[in-house]
């Protein structure tokens, strides 16, 4: 069976930096990241590698405010 792909999306504006889909990930390549701070002051969820994102949308889920959006790709 293929490994699932995904791509994930913030919407780093919004984002209020709480952290709930960082501690969410099962693969930990979600993080905050602290050279970046977007329009409300905070500093936005970002993701470290791509490729190790397995589309299971535990950070959309998780996420209060709905800034990210999760895509299956196809193989």
């Amino acid at each position: 069976m293929a490994k699932v792909k995904g791509r994930v999306t913030f919407q780093e504006d919004l984002c209020k930096g709480c952290g709930l889909c960082v501690s969410v990930c099962p693969t930990k390549i979600i993080y905050l990241d602290n050279d970046k701070i977007n329009a409300k002051g905070y500093h936005p969820a970002t993701i470290s590698d791509m490729d190790k994102c397995i589309a299971c949308a535990s950070c959309a889920m998780m996420c209060p405010d709905l800034v990210i959006t999760v895509e299956r790709l196809s193989n």
